[in-house]
């Protein structure tokens, strides 16, 4: 099914789509989105990732029912950026040398088709293009379908932590 989707940079056109992705994605898992920690990246993406060497990706679908958040070009199913990890969240582990992804999202609907695994490979490919050997994931423990998700994709678990509320699961990945 992931050929049903297609991935592009991010386009400032996208900001209203991406932002209720990531409410909808999170409040999916049971998450109040707006007490998730550092998403104010999600309201100057082009600062944030593409201004310190970072890439954001959205994947795109043929317009739908209206049940996805709208872009200019389709539907928005997927989404997920990484950035250079010295110019990560100043709370988060800094590893030199590594990327770290950040918001990884797929619409709840369509979870389970491979658009996740798709967008995961996408942004590998770009991490590694650009030099670096290694790819850190951070999650929330409350998001179980995200902890397996890394874990089949091959990202090790290195540790946990907590923010507020949040058991985070901290996993890295060799390139």
């Amino acid at each position: 099914m992931t050929d049903q989707i297609q991935f592009r940079s991010y386009d400032d056109r996208d900001a209203d789509a991406v932002w209720r992705l990531h409410e909808w994605a999170m409040r999916a898992t049971g998450n109040d989105p707006s007490d998730i920690p550092g998403t104010s990246d999600l309201k100057n993406i082009e600062t944030r990732y593409f201004d310190t060497g970072g890439a954001f990706l959205v994947g795109i679908v043929p317009n739908d029912n209206g049940e996805l958040p709208q872009t200019f070009d389709g539907s928005l199913a997927a989404m997920g950026g990484f950035l250079p990890n010295e110019v990560g969240h100043a709370d988060e582990r800094t590893v030199p040398g590594a990327a770290e992804l950040h918001r990884m999202r797929v619409a709840p609907s369509r979870q389970r088709h491979g658009y996740g695994r798709h967008l995961l490979q996408n942004l590998e490919q770009q991490v590694a293009e650009r030099g670096y050997e290694v790819l850190l994931a951070t999650t929330s423990q409350s998001q179980p379908a995200a902890v397996a998700f890394y874990r089949d994709e091959g990202y090790q678990e290195v540790g946990r932590s907590t923010q507020g509320e949040y058991e985070l699961v901290h996993f890295e990945k060799q390139l």
